[in-house]
C-alpha cells in the first residue's frame, strides 16, 4: 500500500490502509488473455484499393508485429503471429512501401483484435467498439513509393487544445504556414489535445491539411483516466490512432514510437469524492524494451535509428525515466541514434554517453531533443492583433515546431517558431541607452531557443569589434520575466507560467568605454549541427 495515501487528509481509516488495494480500489480483476493464431498476408496493393486480388503478389521479408513478438513474411507474404483477445497487430512499413493514409493523413497500418470491445471501466470517452472474431486473414496492402535518402519530417510537440478555441489557435497558428509542406510526413510527440479526448477527430482534420501522412504519440493528457490499469489507459487512442508502440521505416532510417506513459490509477492523490484520480510515471514497459530489441536486430547497424516519444528520457525529477538503462543498452547496438519527445513545454537537449549506458562500438552519444511545444505556454499570454496568444514558452523561447534533416544516418534539427520568419532564433536583452562608464558593467543576456551545451554563441559590439565568447549561464530568461511584468501590469495578471530556468541562455559584458554614439550589439550562434545564426539589436551609448 502507498503510504501516501493512507495520509491524504485523513480521508482513509487505519483499517483501509490494512486492506489490500484490490479491496480498497475495487479493482475489476483482470480476465486471462484468450490466445489466437492470426494469419495474414502483405501484398502488393497495386491498383490501391485495399483489397488483394488476382496479380497482386504477397511481399516477402515483411515485419509484422503484435507490439511484442515480430515476424518476418514468408516467400509468398504469408505471416502467423500468436496474438490475445486484446491486440494490436500492425505491419513495420519498410522503405519504398507506403500503408494506406485515411482522408486526414493517418497511415493505416494496423488491425485492432479486441472481439468484445474495451472495457467497461466508466470511460468518458468511448474505447474500441467490439471488433468480433478474428479473420481468417488479416491482410495489410502495402503501395510501392521510392523514398530518399534526403527528406525532412515536420515535428509537433503538444498541440495541447483543451477547447474548440484552442485548436482554432493552433490551426491559425502553426498548421496554417505548413499546408503544401513538402515534408515526407509529419509527427506529433504526443499531448495531442487536453483531456477531452474528444477533440482527437477535429485536431486530425486540422492536421490533415497539411497534406502529408501524419504519425502520433500518447501523451498524458491523450489517456483515459477512468482506467485502473495501464494496458486500458490507451483505449479511446487505440481506438483512433491504433498501437500506442510501434515502427516504420522510411528511407534509409529507423522511426520507433514508444508509449513511455506509465498509468496507475491505485496509486497517488484521491479526488473530493474520495475515488483515486491516479498518477503517471514515465518509462516503459519490459515488453516495449524486447520490442525495440527485437526490431533493432533486424535494423543494420549503419541505420540511423530515430526514437519518438512523449515525456522526455532525461531531466531528472523524483522518479527516474524506467527502463532508461536497458533502453540505451539495446541502443548501443547501433551508434547512429536519436530520439525526441515533447512534455515539459520548453525545449533542451539531453545527451547520454558511456557513463549513462549508451556504448555503441567506437563511442559515441545518444542525443535526445525535449522540443518547442506547438501549444507553447498553453496558449496563454496577451493576444496579438489577430487574437492569437504568444504562448512563449517559461524558458523564454517562443511556441512552435522542428523541422528535422535527415540524410542517410545523418539528421540535423531547426527550430521554427510559429508565425515568425525561419531566422528567428534567439532574443537578446540589454539596455536601450547607457552612459559610456557604464558599459563594462552592462549585461547582455541571449536566449539561443535552440541551444544546448555543445552550441557556441559569442558577441561584438559592432563589425569593427572582434568576436568575444559568450558564458553559459542557467537561470530565468530576463525577458519573460519583463513580459510576466508587463502583462501582469496591464491587465492585472497573466495566464502565463512563472519562469523556469532556461538550459539556453548565453551571458556577457560590454567591452569597456565605448565610443559613443549608437551601436549594434551582435550576435552569432553556432549549434552543434553546425548551423550558424546571427541576431543585432541596437544599444544607445552616451
Amino acid at each position: 500500500m502507498n503510504r501516501a495515501l493512507c495520509l491524504v487528509a485523513g480521508m482513509l481509516a487505519a483499517t483501509a490502509c490494512a486492506r489490500p488495494p484490490a479491496e480498497l480500489f475495487r479493482l475489476p480483476p483482470r480476465r486471462p488473455p484468450v490466445l489466437e493464431r492470426a494469419q495474414g498476408v502483405v501484398f502488393d496493393d497495386r491498383n490501391g484499393n485495399g483489397v488483394r486480388e488476382a496479380g497482386e503478389p504477397g511481399l516477402p521479408g515483411v515485419l509484422v508485429s503484435n507490439g511484442t513478438d515480430l515476424v518476418p513474411t514468408d516467400a509468398d507474404g504469408r505471416y502467423d503471429l500468436l496474438i490475445s483477445d486484446d491486440s494490436i497487430l500492425f505491419v513495420i512499413k519498410p522503405r519504398d512501401w507506403m500503408t494506406p493514409v485515411d482522408p486526414n493523413g493517418l497511415p493505416q497500418f494496423y488491425y485492432v483484435h479486441k472481439p468484445e470491445g474495451s472495457p467497461d471501466d466508466g470511460f468518458r470517452y468511448p474505447g474500441v467498439p467490439p471488433t468480433g472474431p478474428l479473420p481468417a486473414s488479416v491482410d495489410f496492402p502495402l503501395q510501392r513509393r521510392p523514398e530518399p535518402d534526403r527528406f525532412q519530417v515536420i515535428v509537433l510537440a503538444d498541440p495541447q487544445p483543451y477547447t474548440s478555441e484552442e485548436l482554432a489557435y493552433f490551426a491559425r497558428d502553426t498548421i496554417a504556414e505548413l499546408v503544401g509542406s513538402e515534408a515526407a510526413f509529419g509527427m506529433s510527440l504526443g499531448d495531442l489535445v487536453g483531456d477531452d479526448l474528444s477533440l482527437f477527430e477535429p485536431l486530425n482534420a486540422v492536421q490533415g491539411l497539411v497534406g502529408i501522412p501524419w504519425y502520433n504519440v500518447l501523451g498524458n493528457h491523450d489517456m483515459n483516466y477512468e482506467a485502473f490499469y495501464d494496458e486500458h489507459s490507451d483505449e479511446s487512442f487505440e481506438r483512433v490512432y491504433g498501437p500506442a508502440t510501434y515502427a516504420f521505416a522510411y528511407g534509409p532510417v529507423h522511426f520507433v514510437v514508444l508509449d513511455d506513459v506509465v498509468w496507475d490509477r491505485t496509486a497517488g492523490r484521491r479526488g473530493r469524492d474520495g475515488a483515486p484520480k491516479g498518477l503517471y510515471r514515465r518509462g516503459l514497459r519490459d515488453d516495449q524494451l524486447v520490442f525495440v530489441r527485437r526490431y533493432l536486430e533486424t535494423v543494420p547497424p549503419d541505420r540511423l535509428v530515430v526514437l519518438a516519444m512523449h515525456v522526455p528520457m532525461g531531466g531528472g525529477g523524483k522518479r527516474p525515466f524506467a527502463g532508461l538503462e536497458p533502453l540505451l543498452a539495446i541502443l548501443s547496438t547501433h551508434p547512429h541514434t536519436f530520439s525526441m519527445s515533447g512534455h515539459s513545454h520548453r525545449q533542451r537537449y539531453f545527451f547520454f554517453g558511456a557513463e549513462d549506458g549508451y556504448a555503441p562500438p567506437g563511442g559515441g552519444e545518444h542525443v535526445h531533443l525535449n522540443a518547442v511545444t506547438a501549444s507553447g505556454s498553453w496558449y496563454g499570454g496577451a493576444a496579438d492583433e489577430l487574437g492569437l496568444p504568444h504562448a512563449t514558452m517559461r524558458d523564454g523561447a517562443p511556441n512552435g515546431y522542428s523541422i528535422v534533416s535527415f540524410d542517410g544516418n545523418a539528421y540535423a534539427v531547426r527550430y521554427k517558431a510559429s508565425r515568425w520568419p525561419a531566422d528567428y532564433q534567439m532574443t537578446i536583452h540589454a539596455p536601450d541607452r547607457i552612459a559610456r562608464g557604464d558599459a563594462s558593467r552592462t549585461e547582455v543576456v541571449v536566449n539561443v531557443f535552440a541551444g544546448s551545451e555543445r552550441s557556441v554563441v559569442e558577441m561584438r559590439l559592432g563589425p569593427a569589434s572582434p568576436w568575444t565568447p559568450m558564458q553559459p549561464v542557467e537561470r530565468v530568461d530576463p525577458l519573460y520575466l519583463e513580459l510576466l511584468a508587463r502583462e501582469r501590469d496591464v491587465a492585472g495578471d497573466t495566464n502565463l507560467p512563472d519562469a523556469t530556468p532556461s538550459t539556453h541562455l548565453w551571458s556577457a559584458y560590454l567591452p569597456k568605454r565605448p565610443a559613443p554614439g549608437a551601436h549594434w550589439i551582435e550576435v552569432r550562434s553556432t549549434d552543434l549541427f553546425g548551423h550558424t545564426d546571427v541576431a543585432v539589436r541596437p544599444i544607445r551609448i552616451d
